[in-house]
C-alpha cells in the first residue's frame, strides 16, 4: 500500500515560513550587533582626535595664537610672558614638540611625555612654569585661545570639553608660580 504525501503549498504556509526565517534571521543579527558592541572598546581621546598629527596641527596653530594674544603674548602685562613670547622664540618649535607629547600623553596616545624641569608633579608642569608668574586671569585666557584653536579647526565638542577638561585639570600646577 502507498501513501500519497500531499505536496501542495499554501500560502499560509509559505508567509508561516518566511516569518520565521525573518524571526530567526534578526535574532542573528541583533546578537551579532551585541558582540560587536561588546567587543569593540571606545576609542580612546587621542584616537578620536586624530592621532599625533592632528595633535600637533593643534598644537602649532594654538602656539602661534598664544604668541600673538594680548593678554598672555607679546604685548601682555606680564612681564615675563611678554619677555618669553619676544625673546625666547627660537625655543618655540621645540615648546610645540613638547605640547604635543603632553597632549599625545594626556590623551591616551602611545607617547609619553616627561617634564624638562621636574617638579613634585609627575608633569612637572609647575616648575616648567614658575617662572612666568602666570595668573589664574592668564590661564584662563590661555585656556581661551586653545578654545578657539580647537573651534577653528573643527573638532568634534566632545573631544574639545575633553580636551579643555584635561587643560583646565592642570591649573593649580601652571598657576603655582
Amino acid at each position: 500500500m502507498t501513501h500519497a504525501v500531499s505536496t501542495s503549498i499554501t500560502r499560509r504556509s509559505v508567509v508561516a515560513g518566511l516569518t520565521l526565517t525573518a524571526a530567526s534571521v534578526a535574532v542573528l543579527a541583533a546578537t551579532d550587533n551585541l558582540r560587536a558592541n561588546q567587543s569593540m572598546p571606545e576609542k580612546s581621546l587621542y584616537e578620536r582626535l586624530g592621532g599625533v598629527f592632528a595633535i600637533a596641527a593643534v598644537v602649532d596653530h594654538f602656539s602661534d595664537a598664544v604668541v600673538k594674544n594680548p593678554v598672555v603674548g607679546q604685548q601682555s602685562k606680564n612681564p615675563q610672558l611678554q619677555e618669553w613670547h619676544t625673546k625666547n622664540l627660537e625655543r618655540l618649535p621645540g615648546l610645540k614638540f613638547m605640547r604635543t607629547l603632553w597632549v599625545c600623553d594626556v590623551s591616551g596616545g602611545p607617547f609619553q611625555f616627561k617634564a624638562t624641569k621636574p617638579g613634585t608633579t609627575p608633569l612637572g608642569l609647575e616648575e616648567a612654569h614658575r617662572d612666568l608668574r602666570i595668573s589664574s586671569e592668564e590661564f584662563d585666557e590661555v585656556a581661551a585661545e586653545l578654545a578657539r584653536t580647537l573651534d577653528f579647526l573643527k573638532v568634534p565638542k566632545r573631544e574639545k570639553d575633553e580636551v579643555l577638561a584635561a587643560f583646565a585639570a592642570h591649573k593649580d600646577e601652571v598657576t603655582a608660580g
